[in-house]
């Protein structure tokens, strides 16, 4: 039996392991199962194969293993989609490390194809474009290198190095021509069948909970992962937004921890906090599997919010919202992501302080009961006497960013933390500075709350990006005829993200291009091919009075000009490779005359065989004409297929020997041209 090629078997079981990452980096499979096809890979790839001594018994323990995955279905333990993408799984692993036969290698990529199907259903997301061509070429590769490895004599070395250099072009093709047939050919959105949300290979990182106790280091700040997209009306004109993204308020601290007095409201579709302004902020917001968490986000300062859509592994389903106060919305149904809709009223708006009753009221100015005296004699001092709650705060703003240094570098839990940050350390991060600031002014007076949510915003393409590490904290001055007021004790530098600068560019440079796989591939519909087509054919549309713009050629001149480009390059690879091409039929009338000459002593091919099939079939019969023809044919692969084409007169030299071996068989055979 002949051994099989050692580079083919690994091209087959990457290929294999690609189509499994592409349904593992959804996060959805079971533990047990990467481990299960992880080892399965490993033990392949080392050469191993324990499963060819019982093919049969190992592929009948599928069956209770499909059973098993089937009860836990009907149990609720398991999705349906992620169950069948584990038994894929399992299937793949038994074959690959079953016997290696043709056989066996199409069950191989089958298996994968199945996977790369599942991956789809999975998630879509960009790590599987990447798992999905690592497969195409890796399973084309192998493909290729079989169709070679079964047309060379056995025995006969596998001309690897001659065939690669086709093989890459050819998929290259094959690639140029599936991305073609996929922007051409009429299709629907994947969005009918994929799931759209997936929890990724990360965990939660947003830090949202009910309460926020001060104290520990800020380590959520160094943590570049996007939570939050969002697309704004009217679009700011800045790259970096100087923003606050509200998530909830606190009005309640008992000395190291805050909290919030508000009762849960109605659920409802749509919320309206407070009446809206002339000139509103249109949001739509995308919070991704990154954020973990189901309190809303908008811009201060939001006034509506509804239309959401909770992302599950099942599929997207209308979720309704719910008050719990304090400004805080939440997300009723659970999900892996969420979107919706908000409006919020610009800052600087005179806005109403919200759906406030009297003991919220009263808890804007409530003071723990062990607060340090201290603190309220220091904010006399710096407050000097002032009444207005807006300059009050300010004046003790800017006194805490020029007294006060920021550093994310604390110990654990102290009995007083605020007592600790302002007369011992004299440095924090965010929540004391804010800590500080609201309750400072509730010394003096002056109703405030703690606010959190995150600060920033990186435009990328048309929507911005919030990160994790962009969470902070501030502070709500209630300021009469102007509502709630930001003001925020944090120094400036320090608000956004702190994390390093060439991990959020490699982050920015993920989302952008994940962005893009999403807009061209993902939901890329039959509205984008017709709008494609028309853009090829219609003329430019003219500018709006008063609007320049910069003349440049209509799409169609670009097509155009590139089918002219690529018509003149096509042209000159013809002329450059018209002698190899007409050396490769010198190959083709090379092994009709081999055939010719084992016709005259009854040795022809029979029903679908090939040259190669002729000699493997003469070598099995230990046929006297072996020895001969297998170099024949060994030569002959090599001149049309391995890039190594006839010298002139070696045709007839290597058919004189053909002839002479066949004379020797039979004296008396009839001559043949070597022609």
């Amino acid at each position: 039996m002949r051994q099989p090629n050692r580079l083919r078997l690994v091209l087959r079981d990457l290929a294999t392991g690609s189509a499994f990452a592409s349904m593992a980096v959804s996060g959805q499979l079971p533990v047990w199962a990467l481990g299960l096809v992880a080892v399965a890979l490993l033990v392949a790839l080392l050469g191993r194969r324990p499963f060819a001594r019982a093919p049969r018994l190992t592929a009948a323990l599928l069956v209770p293993m499909a059973g098993a995955l089937y009860l836990a279905v009907g149990a609720g333990q398991l999705d349906l989609v992620v169950a069948a993408c584990s038994f894929a799984g399992l299937v793949a692993s038994q074959r690959l490390l079953s016997e290696t036969t043709a056989a066996t290698d199409g069950q191989v990529l089958l298996a994968g194809l199945l996977m790369i199907a599942g991956g789809a259903a999975l998630s879509g997301e960009l790590l599987f474009a990447v798992c999905l061509m690592a497969f195409a070429v890796l399973a084309s590769l192998a493909l290729g290198l079989g169709v070679v490895e079964a047309a060379v004599p056995a025995g006969e070395p596998v001309p690897v190095r001659a065939v690669m250099r086709p093989l890459a072009l050819g998929i290259v093709f094959a690639v140029t021509g599936a991305v073609a047939f996929f922007v051409l050919f009429p299709r629907l959105n994947w969005n009918v069948g994929a799931r759209r949300a997936a929890p990724g290979l990360g965990v939660a990182t947003s830090g949202f909970s009910d309460t926020v106790r001060l104290g520990g280091s800020g380590t959520l700040k160094s943590n570049p992962r996007v939570v939050l997209k969002a697309k704004l009306t009217p679009a700011p004109a800045t790259e970096q937004l100087e923003a606050y993204w509200l998530g909830r308020t606190y009005d309640t601290f008992d000395g190291t921890e805050w909290s919030t007095i508000g009762t849960p409201g109605k659920r409802r579709t749509r919320v309206t906090l407070r009446p809206g302004a002339d000139k509103q902020i249109y949001q739509r917001i995308e919070l991704l599997p990154a954020y973990g968490s189901r309190t809303l986000i908008a811009l201060e300062t939001p006034a509506k919010l509804g239309n959401a859509l909770a992302h599950t592994p099942t599929g997207n389903r209308r979720t309704t919202l719910q008050e719990l106060g304090g400004d805080e919305l939440r997300f009723v149904e659970e999900g892996l992501g969420y979107e919706y809709e908000v409006y919020s009223v610009p800052p600087g708006t005179n806005t109403d302080p919200g759906k406030l009753d009297q003991l919220e009221h009263d808890q804007l100015l409530a003071l723990p009961d062990n607060l340090d005296p201290r603190i309220a004699e220091l904010a006399g001092r710096v407050v000097g006497g002032e009444k207005e709650p807006l300059a009050a705060a300010n004046k003790l703003s800017n006194w805490l960013q020029t007294e006060y240094q920021y550093t994310l570098e604390l110990g654990g839990d102290v009995a007083e933390p605020l007592t600790e940050f302002l007369f011992v350390r004299k440095a924090g991060h965010c929540e004391h500075f804010a800590t500080a600031l609201t309750l400072m002014l509730r010394t003096q007076g002056f109703q405030a709350r703690l606010a959190t949510g995150f600060f920033g915003g990186e435009r990328v393409g048309e929507e911005y990006l919030v990160r994790a590490g962009d969470a902070h904290a501030w502070t709500h001055v209630l300021v009469p005829g102007r509502g709630f007021v930001t003001v925020d004790a944090t120094p400036p530098a320090f608000r956004a993200s702190q994390s390093l600068e060439l991990l959020e560019s490699l982050v920015s440079l993920y989302e952008s291009i994940e962005s893009a796989w999403r807009r061209s591939v993902v939901d890329y519909t039959f509205r984008d091919q017709m709008d494609f087509m028309r853009n090829l054919t219609r003329p430019p549309r003219e500018p709006e009075p008063g609007k320049e713009r910069l003349q440049l050629p209509p799409l169609r001149a670009w097509g155009l000009a590139a089918l002219v480009g690529a018509g003149v390059y096509w042209t000159w690879l013809y002329l450059a490779r018209r002698k190899p091409r007409q050396r490769a039929l010198e190959a083709t009338r090379f092994v009709d005359a081999v055939e010719r000459q084992l016709a005259t002593v009854g040795v022809r091919p029979r029903d679908g065989e090939t040259l190669e099939d002729v000699s493997a079939r003469l070598t099995r019969q230990a046929h006297p004409l072996a020895p001969t023809v297998t170099p024949l044919t060994r030569r002959y692969l090599e001149a049309r297929f391995g890039q190594r084409p006839l010298q002139p007169g070696e045709a007839a030299v290597l058919l004189k020997k053909l002839k002479r071996a066949t004379e020797a068989l039979h004296p008396q055979a009839p001559k043949a041209r070597a022609s």
